[in-house]
């Protein structure tokens, strides 16, 4: 079950420092972890609609008119009302939405979590070793990490096809 100390732990030894031990240490490897970990993991998990992280969430009014949008959620792909702050807005009284929510690193797949292991050396790259050339690989590899990610994950369900589809069903 990887932990963020994991995590960071991995992005600093792909940039060939040691491993923490604890976010809470006084090193400035721990500092940065503490303080860009969740940052980063966020915005991994919002820039794409990861299978792993979908929910679909069934809302009902709230006393005030509106619907709020659980805590967890980082991005919402889909909803039937319009998004107004941290609540959505609609005439409806039960809306369903599709969201990306805030998943823990012990649930992440693999592919996702060496993403996140070289987004985060990218991040500690400059303000540890400050090596412009380490940091032009790490670009790279970011990119290429990223790529892969997708890729996989968006191969990784299995679709449910077309049904009811007229032409497809004249063929058989």
């Amino acid at each position: 079950m990887l932990t963020k100390i994991d995590l960071c732990s991995m992005a600093l030894l792909k940039l060939g420092e040691k491993p923490i031990q604890s976010l809470s240490d006084d090193t400035a490897a721990a500092k940065l972890g503490r303080t860009l970990t969740d940052f980063v993991i966020d915005t991994l998990l919002a820039s794409h609609p990861w299978h792993f992280a979908t929910r679909v969430y069934k809302l009902s009014r709230d006393p005030n008119g509106g619907f709020v949008i659980p805590s967890d959620v980082l991005r919402i792909i889909k909803t039937d009302g319009t998004i107004f702050e941290n609540k959505i807005v609609s005439d409806k009284n039960n809306i369903e939405i599709v969201a990306i929510v805030r998943v823990t690193p012990d649930l992440f797949p693999s592919y996702f979590a060496s993403l996140v292991t070289a987004k985060l050396a990218l991040e500690f790259c400059m303000p540890l070793i400050a090596d412009q050339t380490v940091f032009r690989t790490l670009v790279a590899l970011y990119e290429s990490e990223l790529q892969t990610s997708k890729f996989i994950d968006s191969t990784t369900s299995a679709n449910g096809g077309i049904d009811n589809f007229s032409l497809i069903n004249a063929r058989f």
